[in-house]
């Protein structure tokens, strides 16, 4: 059962701290607090959204409400909840005042949605722009997705889409395959698990290696686990033969729950591969050096480890190990010019991060954070922003804006944009131009910014014709210089 506009409504104010709440009582700025609080999964105009969960948030601004749809059924809803729906009881934190104040604020956002007062805007199947250095337009690629996860080009016209869900497809010439390619081992696909990654070998026209990331499901002790494995395989007709598994922790290291992955693969070019895998939802997991959750990971193309990794000859860590202190790197790039290892990963409740990753380093998670937990306090064991052998980010996002996909432009149809650090986003639903310089931030801006769900960008890529592939949550869309 998809969550309710109630579950939404509660879920809202979870992040909502006692002290937070004790200054709504005193000053009244309903909307101020929900526009702090509560953006990233509802939306700024209540037009819905989705949880850290990866779950589908529906629009606060009209019916229907699985547990009513009048005032006091939204007003227990709120204070009593429904925690088996990831809806918490809200009413210890707020008084029956407080809650009904919410409750006049939506009914006060949905009369001025009925009359027109606010507008909801989906961007267009095709749209033009402006940014700092190019003006584009954006034209649907290829429609009929279902959450698309990750796309590579395998010539000139033919790529392969990935999906949350565990499927992916052939595109020839801008159509997708009628069905999805078979032989993929199975995938868990709840909460934030699915099929992740998909990436062809740098000699891919010579040896057809095609490479995958995507959570496994195991059982242990009669329990569902997952964990982030790699495979790689070759493509014949539309099934994936000659598999073989890259990556893939020792099962008792697989835990439970459905957050914090990773899943982009890099490769460097010199024979080495890199991935993220997230604390799952753990922070100790990235700080200790003997478990693969929280640490960006370097292999060779085969699944060995390379003997000048860092922690190759530490017997207490495990030997994959580029870098740790991760909390959820979902975008992973590498600057085509001189070589830097950039990850993209989510905070807590703010605190997003852009990294420069180097060997060995730590950086820190949950040791320093610039975000906060999701109640509104300081994160559990956290010393700050900063402190003595952790690293600082490149930049840092205020509030969260869920950066995911990420790679460097390198085309020529867009010459000023050559080797910027483009930047899907989830939660705030934008594309972002960066231009980095090592471990400095130069500058930064919006390319476009979409408002509903369907808007959320999950990765972007330049494709072999010099355009940028923008993987919305139901299309492709591709940009091209405008006219």
């Amino acid at each position: 059962m998809r969550p309710t506009s109630l579950l939404l409504l509660a879920a809202a104010l979870a992040p909502l701290s006692l002290a937070v709440a004790q200054n709504v009582r005193t000053t009244g700025k309903i909307a101020e607090f929900y526009a702090q609080n509560c953006v990233n999964c509802h939306g700024a105009k209540l037009e819905g959204g989705m949880t850290p969960a990866n779950n589908k948030v529906p629009s606060l601004l009209s019916e229907p409400f699985l547990h009513g749809y009048d005032d006091e059924s939204i007003a227990k809803s709120i204070k009593h909840g429904y925690p088996e729906k990831e809806m918490p009881a809200w009413g210890g934190a707020l008084s029956d005042k407080d809650i009904r104040s919410m409750v006049i604020y939506l009914r006060e956002q949905q009369f001025l949605f009925k009359r027109g007062q606010i507008k909801i805007e989906k961007l267009p199947e095709t749209f033009t722009g402006k940014s700092e250095l190019h003006n584009f337009q954006a034209n649907t690629w290829v429609g009929d997705l279902i959450e698309p996860w990750s796309l590579a080009f395998l010539g000139a016209d033919k790529a392969i889409v990935t999906e949350k869900l565990g499927y992916a497809y052939l595109i020839d010439k801008g159509k997708r395959a009628a069905r999805p390619l078979l032989g993929l081992p199975a995938i868990e696909n709840g909460g934030q698990a699915g099929l992740y990654d998909v990436v062809p070998h740098p000699d891919y026209a010579k040896n057809g290696w095609i490479y995958f990331a995507f959570s496994d499901p195991q059982t242990r002790e009669g329990k569902p686990v997952s964990l982030t494995r790699i495979i790689r395989g070759k493509i014949k007709g539309n099934t994936l033969v000659e598999q073989q598994t890259i990556f893939q922790a020792p099962g008792e290291m697989y835990p439970s729950g459905g957050n914090h992955f990773g899943g982009r693969l890099v490769f460097d070019g010199k024979g080495h591969l890199f991935f993220p895998i997230g604390d799952r939802g753990n922070g100790s997991n990235a700080q200790n050096l003997g478990v693969v959750m929280g640490k960006v990971h370097r292999l060779k193309d085969d699944g060995t480890v390379p003997t000048d990794n860092p922690f190759a000859k530490d017997p207490k860590a495990f030997p994959s190990i580029w870098s740790y202190g991760h909390r959820n790197p979902q975008g992973l790039a590498m600057h085509p010019g001189n070589g830097d290892l950039y990850d993209l990963e989510h905070g807590p409740r703010g605190g997003d991060e852009a990294n420069l990753v180097l060997p060995g380093r730590n950086y820190g998670w949950p040791v320093i954070t610039y975000g906060m937990d999701y109640p509104g306090s300081p994160m559990p064991g956290s010393e700050g922003t900063a402190k003595e052998g952790m690293e600082q980010p490149v930049t840092y996002w205020l509030p969260s804006i869920a950066p995911c996909g990420a790679s460097f432009y390198s085309g020529d149809l867009f010459p000023k944009w050559k080797n910027s650090l483009f930047v899907a986003s989830l939660a705030a639903k934008e594309l972002r131009r960066l231009e980095l310089n090592g471990n400095k931030l130069v500058s930064q801006e919006v390319i476009f910014k979409g408002e509903t769900d369907s808007n959320r960008i999950r990765h972007v890529i330049g494709g072999p014709d010099g355009a940028l592939y923008v993987l919305f949550r139901e299309r492709i869309a591709r940009l091209t210089p405008a006219p």
